[in-house]
């Protein structure tokens, strides 16, 4: 009997039909189902849910189920699904979330090469924003790559042996962030940790009931703020206290001092959640913050954040309102330019930066020496009178370009970095700008395959000077037109477009958009060449490219066509089959949407003799080697010399 591989276990209670909606892909797995094991506890379920895994275990042998009575919380059943597991590695998964189909083969490879105590598995979302976590596979790594704090949830795949080894267990009962507090021991314990980002291994689903929301989080008899104190003293214990910025330990806090503290006193958050209750938080997030984090974390916040940070821990909750609404109105502004392709690549110039509310960029001031936060930031912002001063303008800051495949919700890492530096805007001023090149591989770009077939859409994140925003990549064009010209890459077409709301899109093998009138004015200017094939040099083919197969009408007849790399792999040709059942003479070619014809084919007896571009006069010449091949004694005379 083959050994258990992998334990998935996943606690349910009340899932009804979420169930189903995840089980196949957990149950479809490429593992061969001998090898693993998926582990169902119930959480004293009330409605069908547990009728609803049982029947999964009646019919797949790698199913089983247990029961408890309810906690309300999963980590009673996590760690009731770990007492009966009996897999090398342990995998948790949410009852309504979904696996790659691949996921269970590919990360326990990967854990097994590396020796890896835990794998973290590429991670997308309906829900969140990319992490540069995910961007590269990493080997081996520890707790070191403070990286590693992007990703808390459990949905991680964990060595048993190291679990038993140092008894690991999540907190039971009402507890929140138990995830958070058994990751966190095991990034500390870890000696070898890897990371598998060119596949998507986990799928984090929003519920559309709305299931996945935690509420009455900081209801006091929860103890949200108990267990945040819990997890923030774990990392302190198994870390060396310094008062270097850049300390373990300082890093590593940073996460929880920006995320549950820090959001008490940010926008979206300040702004919209009631002032009574939100002041009751801030002052608990306060007390928190000045108890239990080293100065040294709020010293190493970017400049907004460290700002917003003093104001929390001097007790000014109107000051961080004054700061949120002003923060609030900053945007983020992206630039491309000499968008192209080169090589079978998509690439751009781009760059990045903040304005204010006012249109306007956000500017850094030199005075005497030190350079300060724009003035009109801090506007109405009680204690910033005197200017707030930029120590690191490059603290904490970077920029990224990331590829939303719009159909699967998978986020992608295009090839190169953008570069932070300082601009200078004249009078003593500079604006933090982040630059460099989009470069888009259509295949490779997905974990070093092709792009599924779809529209993928262009993004850029950008955090400068603690302000963070998520930005379409835009540019001059008009919405809803060509971005540049199409592409043939990998033997299919690639379509670079702006969206309805002027983002940068890629549509890979015609998803929604198709060869259209953009591309047949360009097409007029082509002249025959040879007799089958016609160069289109607006569409960009790279040399390893294929024939990518299109439909194209001939007069009134649907033909399958070709369009194929040209001559050097630099432009396609369209080529249509041999034989045509038209009548003779020239016939207008149209690719899909197009009106206008991008070609015409001259036709003898059925034979297509050649194409011409829509702009080629045939000469007297021509028109003569036409009759003479249309001639039926002279096509006799040549077939009995052809024998």
């Amino acid at each position: 009997m083959p050994r258990v591989k992998v334990s998935v276990i996943v606690p349910v209670y009340n899932t009804g039909k979420y169930v189903d909606e995840c089980a196949p892909s957990l149950l479809g797995q490429s593992l061969p189902a001998d090898e693993y094991e998926v582990i169902y506890v119930d959480d004293g379920s009330a409605d069908d849910t547990l009728a609803r895994v049982e029947k999964l275990a009646v019919e797949h042998p790698n199913v089983q189920v247990h029961t408890r009575p309810n906690s309300g919380w999963p980590g009673a059943p996590r760690n009731l699904g770990m007492q009966h597991a009996r897999g090398e590695y342990i995998q948790f998964v949410d009852h309504d979330d979904m696996l790659g189909s691949e996921a269970l083969e590919r990360l326990y490879e990967h854990a097994k090469r590396n020796n890896a105590d835990v794998v973290l598995g590429k991670m997308s979302s309906t829900m969140v924003r990319p992490r540069r976590l995910f961007r590269h596979t990493v080997d081996a790594c520890t707790i070191e790559n403070d990286e590693l704090m992007q990703s808390m949830t459990p949905h991680k795949m964990f060595r048993r042996a190291f679990v038993e080894e140092h008894g690991l267990q999540f907190p039971e009962g009402p507890w929140f962030f138990e995830d958070m507090l058994f990751v966190g021991a095991a990034y500390l314990k870890a000696e070898r940790i890897a990371i598998l980002t060119d596949y998507p291994c986990y799928y984090w689903m929003k519920r559309d009931d709305g299931g996945n929301n935690t509420q009455h989080r900081f209801n006091p008899r929860f103890g949200f703020w108990d267990n945040v104190r819990t997890i923030v003293r774990q990392i302190k214990d198994g870390t060396e206290a310094s008062d270097d910025l850049d300390a373990l330990q300082n890093r590593l806090l940073h996460r929880n001092y920006h995320v549950e503290i820090l959001s008490r006193a940010r926008e979206p958050e300040i702004l919209r959640e009631d002032p009574v209750q939100q002041r009751e938080r801030f002052e608990a997030a306060r007390r928190l913050a000045l108890e239990e984090f080293p100065p040294a974390v709020r010293e190493g916040l970017p400049a907004v954040s460290r700002l917003r940070a003093d104001l929390l821990e001097r007790g000014d909750f109107d000051g961080a309102v004054a700061l949120a609404e002003r923060v609030r109105e900053v945007k983020a502004r992206s630039t491309v330019g000499g968008l192209r392709w080169e090589e079978g690549r998509l690439v751009a110039d781009v760059t990045l930066d903040l304005l204010r509310g006012d249109g306007e960029p956000l500017v850094l001031v030199e005075r005497d020496g030190k350079r300060w936060l724009d003035p009109e930031l801090l506007a109405g912002v009680p204690g910033t009178e005197d200017g707030w001063e930029v120590r690191d303008p490059f603290r904490l800051a970077y920029a990224e370009l990331v590829v939303k495949d719009r159909d699967r919700e998978d986020w992608w890492y295009p090839e190169g970095d953008l570069e932070v530096r300082l601009e200078p805007c004249g009078e003593g001023r500079a604006r933090l700008v982040a630059s460099g090149r989009l470069s888009l591989d259509p295949e490779r770009l997905a974990g070093g395959r092709p792009l599924e077939r779809g529209v993928h859409d262009v993004w850029a994140y950008v955090q400068l000077l603690g302000v963070d925003r998520m930005v379409r990549l835009t540019g001059d064009g008009t919405p809803g037109t060509p971005a540049t010209g199409p592409a043939l890459t990998g033997g299919r077409l690639a379509l670079p477009y702006w969206t309805g709301s002027g983002q940068l899109a890629l549509d890979v093998d015609q998803r929604q958009r198709g060869l259209g009138p953009d591309t047949a004015g360009a097409a007029a200017a082509n002249t025959a060449r040879g007799e089958r094939y016609l160069p289109l040099p607006y569409v960009a083919a790279s040399a390893q490219s294929g024939p990518a197969r299109v439909k194209v009408t001939v007069s009134a007849l649907s033909v399958g066509a070709e369009l194929v790399p040209g001559e050097g792999g630099t432009t396609a040709a369209l080529r249509l089959p041999a034989r045509i059942k038209l009548p003779s003479g020239r016939h207008p070619v149209r690719l899909p949407k197009t009106d206008a014809p991008v070609a015409y084919a001259v036709v003898g007896d059925g034979t297509l003799l050649r194409l011409e571009g829509p702009a080629h006069e045939p000469g007297t010449g021509r028109r003569l080697l036409d009759a003479v091949a249309d001639n039926r004694q002279v096509r006799r005379v040549r077939r009995r010399l052809g024998r």
